[in-house]
């Protein structure tokens, strides 16, 4: 059963029940309130008779007055003597009351104690009595009884039924044709939900569902059209990952094939036995270069691992940037000797609130890009503290990147010239690592570069405060 069937049967059922319960309550209520005016009726028309049928002669003329009197007054009654004896009655024949089925004493006791007139009016009877004592009467009549019968009384509450219930059936029937244009007006907007729902669900997220609503389907389709854009952008991200793992995949396999290449053609060069010492240990130190490599390449993807999976990747503690910075100048000053580039380190303390093995790594990614890059002129390791956060660099006077490439400069395997870049020994990682380290510290890295005059590389830390620490860590090279 579709919901317009069982929104139209609901209708329906809702309101039969509601106008039957209503019509059955009105002839409740009708049929009482005609039973109570009749019993009032007759308790009026009694007082009128106590005082007209104490003037009724005895003997043979008082069945004829009586026969007059209950033809205007239209009640069956009979009248008895004290000892509840019939006298006459209208029509003529009438038995006696069942009420009257009495000893004389109980008899007495109803004249004397009760009041003048007394209304018997019981669930099983079929008929209402009202009795009424005669006061001064001319004969030997002392009480009389008017009764009446029900059936009769109800007989337009018959009439009544028929109206209410010819009106239930042509009500009936217009409930049946409303429950249907209702359901019909109730449930074209949910089919319509429904069918641009499915139509979502079966993948075709640009679909936008136009239903213009102040109710809550309107809600609903707001929020339909609100889900369609998220799984939209969802499925347009989950996308862009499945081309960035596939693109990252293809570098892993060329990062790593390159230099097994290089290890397999040195390993045959070694087994060769006419080769002479100088040429074996360059072979070796071939071997041993590319296998560093590819050591720092694992090393790269864990540490990149662990900052997209571990909530535990960056410790953070009070460290003295000096420390840091010495560590690393100690490293890279021969290096950069070597190439003719002078290594310039600020040396004053600075205290920061940072992992300070992460925080090293970074400078030392830093520097070792810019030694490459770097042939002459200065590399330089500065940090500033303004009071609400601290400013660490690093500059060179290299080759420059192109602006082209700052956009992608710290995506995983790029490299602005790849042929040089894996000459120079990079992995391709160095940069995400450092991306990904600063921003487990709530921080990024920026670039400012101009190509033939160098670059700056420059990042944020949180300082340590006015009260300063001695930094708990051992600062190993």
């Amino acid at each position: 059963m579709n919901i317009r069937s069982k929104l139209a049967l609901t209708l329906t059922i809702i309101l039969i029940v509601t106008v039957t319960a209503g019509s059955g309550y009105a002839l409740f209520y009708i049929r009482a309130y005609i039973l109570e005016k009749a019993v009032a009726d007759m308790e009026g028309d009694a007082y009128w008779m106590m005082h007209t049928l104490r003037f009724l002669p005895g003997g043979v003329q008082l069945q004829e007055e009586l026969e007059r009197v209950g033809h205007i007054s239209n009640y069956d009654i009979a009248l008895y003597d004290s000892n509840g004896t019939i006298l006459a009655s209208y029509p003529a024949g009438t038995q006696r009351s069942p009420h009257l089925h009495l000893r004389p004493e109980e008899l007495r006791r109803l004249l004397d104690d009760k009041p003048v007139i007394q209304t018997i009016n019981q669930p099983g009877d079929e008929r209402i009595w009202v009795y009424a004592t005669i006061e001064e009467s001319q004969s030997r009549a002392r009480f009389f009884v008017i009764n009446q019968s029900k059936n009769q009384i109800f007989r337009p509450v018959a009439d009544i039924r028929y109206i209410i219930s010819l009106g239930l059936v042509v009500a009936i029937l217009m409930i049946l044709v409303l429950s249907a244009v209702l359901a019909y007006y109730m449930a074209r907007p949910l089919l319509k939900l429904t069918r641009d729902v499915e139509r979502i669900a079966e993948g075709d997220t640009e679909h936008v569902i136009y239903m213009k609503r102040a109710d809550e389907i309107g809600t609903l389709s707001e929020s339909v059209n609100k889900m369609a854009h998220k799984l939209r952008s969802d499925y347009d991200h989950l996308q862009k990952l499945n081309e960035k793992q596939s693109q990252f995949f293809a570098d892993i396999t060329h990062e790593v094939r390159n230099p097994l290449h290089t290890i397999m053609g040195s390993l045959e060069m070694l087994e060769h036995p006419q080769l002479d010492d100088e040429k074996r240990w360059k072979y070796v130190r071939n071997v041993r270069s590319q296998a560093e490599r590819i050591g720092r390449l694992f090393k790269d993807l864990m540490t990149l691992q662990r900052y997209d999976s571990d909530e535990n990747f960056v410790i953070r503690e009070h460290i003295n940037l000096a420390g840091l910075v010495g560590n690393v100048s100690e490293w890279y000053r021969e290096p950069a000797k070597n190439k003719g580039v002078e290594l310039v380190t600020d040396t004053h303390s600075c205290m920061v609130y940072a992992d300070p093995n992460k925080i090293e790594q970074v400078l030392d990614n830093l520097v070792s890009n810019a030694i490459k890059f770097t042939n002459s002129g200065t590399i330089s390791i500065n940090y500033t503290d303004n009071g609400e956060k601290v400013e660490v660099s690093v500059r060179d006077t290299g080759i420059g990147i192109p602006e082209a490439h700052w956009p992608r400069l710290f995506d995983r395997f790029y490299r602005t010239d790849k042929a040089r870049s894996r000459d120079k020994g990079g992995t391709g990682l160095g940069l995400s690592v450092v991306k990904g380290i600063l921003k487990a510290h709530k921080s990024d890295i920026h670039v400012e570069s101009d190509v033939g005059r160098g670059s700056r590389f420059y990042f944020f830390l949180k300082p340590s405060g006015q009260e300063a620490r001695k930094p708990e860590m051992s600062l190993k090279s």
